[in-house]
């Protein structure tokens, strides 16, 4: 498949790359600076754009399988960016012929029980609530997004962290997946498996899901 990936030189976004290249897809990562994208691939092309003006990457867009967006507003210290990024992906995507968009989302937004979100907990991070809170927004445009766009929001566990990729991950919906210990973990290898999955069996559309042990 033809895949755009925003945010290649971000931790999870460039597990995502190694897992996409590994399996044969043709990437095209939009970056604003190429220089910290130190990766080499056949299947590797690299356009210099910034997802917030699409006339830097509709042309490298144009007629792609899907685009996978994997953002962060650490760099520009504005959580507001996220949700205008994802508004600006489902305007933009159809006239660019582009008809999946898989989204690297949060957990806060996640449900522990009836109206209680992982964020609402008083021992929440105070370090990560703005961009939880803006992850929460962004899933907000999603899904009152009219778009002519299969999207998918996907959700890691309460920790996702570096470790080995095992190929294994449970699926679920809007509630925070826990083991039998009652913790909610993923690797950001396997993260990036179930994400791919869902491309290559082009399902969970529409919806935000949510990936864990």
């Amino acid at each position: 498949m033809k895949i755009v990936l925003f945010g290649a030189t971000g931790h999870i976004g460039g597990a995502i790359l190694d897992e996409a290249l590994a399996r044969g897809h043709d990437v095209t990562a939009v970056v604003r600076d190429p220089s910290r994208l130190t990766k080499h691939h056949a299947h590797l092309h690299v356009v210099t754009g910034d997802v917030a003006q699409p006339n830097t990457w509709a042309a490298a867009a144009k007629g792609a399988d899907a685009v996978i967006a994997s953002l962060s507003a650490r760099r520009s210290g504005n959580p507001n960016d996220i949700a205008a990024a994802a508004k600006t992906l489902l305007d933009s995507l159809p006239a660019a012929n582009v008809k999946r968009l898989l989204w690297v989302g949060g957990a806060g937004s996640l449900d522990v029980a009836p109206g209680v979100r992982v964020i609402d907990d008083p021992h929440f991070p105070t370090a990560w609530k703005p961009e939880a809170e803006a992850q929460a927004k962004a899933l907000d445009v999603f899904r009152a997004s009219k778009a002519d766009i299969d999207w998918t929001y996907i959700s890691p566990a309460a920790l996702i962290e570096d470790g080995a990729r095992t190929g294994q991950y449970r699926v679920g919906g809007d509630t925070l997946l826990t083991d039998s210990n009652g913790v909610s973990r993923i690797t950001v290898p396997d993260y990036a498996v179930a994400l791919l999955d869902r491309l290559d069996k082009h399902d969970a559309l529409r919806r935000r899901i949510t990936v864990a042990y």
